[in-house]
């Protein structure tokens, strides 16, 4: 089976190493049109069990990439100058470009011809290929090639975001919400190294809007974040990497393969930054797609129907707790009256999924501080 993948970031990099191993494809090529060095933000975080299924999945890569993490027990929460910590909510955290690494030196080690600084223009390219893998991001050209035959529907949320990194290496997983002269900001930070941090800065629409952000160039920014932020970074700069005001995309496919093509990762959804899922979705689509082809290796559109039907399921359901999440930052602007702790306890149960005695369980010292918040509040 002759198999092509376009796109070498951890979705078409994951599939390659599974499809070798099977032995499903003597002839396997990933295009990638970047640099092996060249990647878009900082690091990529998990929740403390989103890596456990490698333990048992792929023993290998997973001892590749537990010594490189960074881990904490707790999160934080800054808002109106306080900061609450919530204990029992473990997260980890590794640099991308590192990620790449042990993803590309494991894919060389099988043999997988890796192209990179190689642009796939138009998919008649690889007419001789039995299977394409759209594993190509947001802007996918293998979606977009099929015109509407994946039924797909891209919106964009309303507030912006800007992606940077910090010297400043964080003890937690925080979220630092600040009411400025300009409006209202959040930062989510947390180290993915010793030395470095990732530090994504939103900011809602109507501030966006009333005060004309979007003529900042990034160096503009940069130093307004910096200055917005000061407190928080404690002296220690930012640091861009293709820092500018974005749009979160939310993208979602009726239908996963078209012909002898097939999607996954962001090319075929997206999970708001702010559940950390998106590097594991993308992991666990590949792994569902070799499962898929190594079971009907023989019979690809059978094969590209039972990933889908196998793996959607369980998608929609994590999927639908990012949008949850994306929902809440959309309107976080109408939550900063609340005070800390009934604040963190509205992002703590944003999407649905954890609930007030899910939380008696799972952060004890929070839930005793909260309650004694609350009687006092009576009083």
């Amino acid at each position: 089976m002759k198999i092509s993948i376009l796109g070498a970031g951890p979705a078409g990099l994951y599939l390659s190493i599974l499809l070798k191993r099977l032995g499903l494809s003597d002839a396997l090529t990933v295009f990638e049109q970047n640099a092996s060095d060249s990647t878009f933000g900082f690091g990529v975080v998990f929740s403390e069990s989103a890596l456990e299924f490698l333990k048992d999945d792929d023993p290998d890569i997973h001892a590749a990439i537990t010594p490189e993490l960074q881990r904490w027990n707790d999160i934080k929460i800054t808002h109106r100058g306080e900061t609450l910590r919530i204990d029992g909510i473990g997260f980890t955290a590794i640099g991308r470009l590192r990620l790449l690494q042990i993803l590309q030196r494991e894919a060389l080690r099988l043999g997988v011809d890796i192209r990179y600084r190689t642009t796939i223009d138009r998919l008649d390219a690889l007419d001789d290929s039995d299977l394409v893998v759209g594993a190509d991001g947001i802007n996918s050209l293998v979606r977009r090639a099929a015109g509407s035959a994946f039924g797909t529907t891209i919106r964009y949320l309303s507030n912006r975001f800007a992606w940077f990194g910090t010297t400043k290496p964080f003890d937690a997983l925080t979220q630092t919400f600040v009411t400025h002269p300009l409006g209202v900001f959040n930062a989510h930070h947390y180290r993915y190294s010793d030395t470095m941090s990732t530090f994504i800065v939103e900011t809602d629409a109507a501030t966006f809007a009333n005060n004309d952000l979007t003529t900042l160039g990034e160096t503009e920014l940069k130093m307004l974040m910096q200055e917005i932020f000061a407190d928080t970074l404690a002296g220690h700069a930012l640091v861009s990497n293709r820092s500018i005001w974005r749009q979160f995309p939310i993208i979602h496919n009726s239908h996963w393969s078209h012909g002898n093509t097939v999607i996954l990762g962001d090319a075929l959804h997206t999970a708001h930054f702010s559940i950390g899922s998106g590097t594991r979705l993308a992991f666990e689509d590949a792994i569902a797609l070799a499962k898929a082809l190594a079971a009907s290796p023989h019979n690809i559109p059978q094969a590209l129907a039972d990933y889908e039907a196998a793996r959607k399921p369980i998608l929609d359901i994590l999927v639908g707790a990012a949008n949850a999440s994306a929902a809440w930052y959309e309107t976080f602007a109408e939550k900063m009256p609340l005070s800390p702790y009934d604040f963190a306890m509205s992002y703590l149960t944003r999407t649905g999924r954890v609930s007030v005695e899910r939380l008696q369980t799972q952060s004890p010292l929070f839930m005793a501080a909260y309650d004694r918040q609350q009687r006092a509040a009576t009083f």
